[in-house]
């Protein structure tokens, strides 16, 4: 009787005292939204697009291409047949009073016509000032001649957290200022691209809201909500927006511009592996690990490496892989900036001075990797490599190498095999050491044996990509 006596009186003290802790760090939730719906709505726009699409449908006979009959049936074609207009809504907020507005890219993509319905349901047609594919940002501009256009701010969505309250306005299905709220569910989603910086949220967002604003309990727009993740079309509660200091940074670059400028370091980059970051002695992932640098790219001219770990760029800690594009990428274009690496057990710090992404992409400079025998084989790994001939370049169809090592061959189910390793690999580096002839890997892997290392990290170039791999030797 006095043991439950004691637990009841436990279970009252919880009950009392867990929810006066926790109030002290959680925002209480809003009594309405009205207030703010009412203020925001008028800076929320409805898009409408027209479109030409091809109709494939042909209820006339095709014949071969030069058929004189092709001709005799051409007379009965009316002449915009095989294309009909096509329409679509989306949403979009106005950020200057001077006309400017933005939305995402898919919503005005090849569109032949845009229109931009206000609250008070005047419309104007838009032209595209500025697309960014990459981040689904388009920056759009309408005269708005005697018309009294409300903007909104943008908000620093890096202040956003998890269980945050926020709303969302747009054009859902059509039926235009539909205003839904919920919470900040995560943050810094990646869904994909490269420059993936989104929030994901439980307000429903639907087709047709695709543009339009996310607001924080401030009236800020901390996001442009962009897509759902769904398996019946609609809302199931998990929508994502681009984050707004993403967003402005695209949108200010299209304003002044007309194209985004992107920084642009040229490295290819890999994710650290728990297995990699052990065969380097690291003590835990962080960083994105260099697979290789562009032949007088600004990362090569400043000495980077493949090999190399980018442990900071431009004193901001790179986390993960993910976050290292989308630092250089808001980067300003020809700033000298420094990057903290890791090579050989120590670190170093490098001067960098930044090219231009869209440059490089227009010169085919992305991506491009850097430009004869003996055998040797490791049968308690299981793989034999050889020197590079005439013989193995046509065999393995390489086209980026004349020199170098080959994996001849690889033993099912060995160590090897399961690290990754594949016949017709070429071994660029082992460890941080690039490779000319066969004694280096040996070496290496006896020094690695020595070193009691489980694992040795190696370079490969397989089908004309660079990628790291930790390859087991015990």
């Amino acid at each position: 009787m006095y043991l439950n006596y004691k637990l009841k009186f436990f279970l009252l003290t919880l009950i009392f005292f867990i929810p006066l802790s926790v109030s002290g760090y959680a925002k209480k939730a809003p009594e309405s939204f009205a207030n703010l719906a009412e203020s925001l709505s008028p800076s929320v726009v409805n898009i409408s697009t027209t479109t030409i699409i091809e109709d494939r449908k042909n209820n006339l006979p095709a014949f071969p291409p030069g058929s004189p009959f092709e001709e005799f049936f051409k007379q009965f074609q009316e002449p915009n047949q095989g294309k009909r207009r096509a329409q679509s809504l989306g949403s979009g907020f106005i950020i200057d009073s001077k006309g400017y507005i933005i939305t995402n890219n898919h919503v005005i993509e090849n569109a032949e016509k845009i229109m931009v319905i206000l609250h008070d349901d005047k419309s104007f047609e838009a032209e595209v000032v500025g697309k960014d594919p990459k981040t689904d940002v388009a920056l759009l501009k309408i005269n708005p001649k005697n018309t009294n256009l409300k903007a909104v701010k943008f908000g620093n969505s890096n202040d956003l957290r998890v269980g945050d309250w926020v709303m969302a306005i747009g054009n859902p299905f059509g039926f235009g200022g539909t205003v839904t709220a919920g919470i900040v569910s995560a943050r810094g989603r990646n869904i994909g691209g490269s420059y993936d910086d989104y929030i994901q949220t439980d307000a429903s967002i639907n087709r047709g809201n695709s543009g339009g604003p996310l607001f924080d309990m401030k009236g800020n727009v901390v996001g442009i909500n962009t897509a759902i993740f769904s398996q019946s079309g609609g809302s199931v509660g998990i929508g994502f927006a681009v984050s707004s200091n993403l967003a402005k940074q695209v949108s200010d670059q299209l304003r002044k511009y007309g194209r985004t400028k992107r920084g642009w370091l040229g490295v290819l980059i890999q994710q650290i592996t728990k297995e990699i970051a052990d065969s380097l002695g690291l003590k835990n992932t962080h960083g994105a690990l260099v697979s290789s640098a562009t032949e007088n790219g600004p990362a090569y001219n400043a000495g980077i490496k493949s090999g190399d770990i980018i442990l900071k760029f431009n004193n901001i800690k790179i986390k993960n892989m993910n976050e290292l594009p989308k630092v250089v990428a808001g980067t300003p274009v020809g700033k000298s900036v420094k990057v903290e690496i890791w090579r050989e057990g120590k670190i170093k710090t490098l001067n960098v001075k930044l090219g231009e992404l869209e440059l490089a992409e227009n010169n085919n400079l992305i991506n491009n990797n850097q430009r004869k025998g003996q055998t040797k084989s490791f049968p308690k790994i299981g793989f034999e490599i050889k020197q590079l001939d005439d013989q193995d370049i046509k065999k393995y169809k390489i086209k980026e190498f004349t020199k170098g090592i080959v994996i001849s061959n690889v033993k099912n189910n060995s160590k090897a095999f399961k690290s990754g390793l594949r016949e017709g690999m070429i071994i660029v580096r082992v460890g941080q050491s690039e490779v000319s002839d066969l004694s280096i890997i040996s070496n290496a892997i006896e020094k690695a044996k020595k070193q009691k290392r489980n694992a040795l990290l190696m370079l490969v170039n397989f089908e004309g990509n660079n990628r790291f791999v930790a390859v087991e030797i015990f």
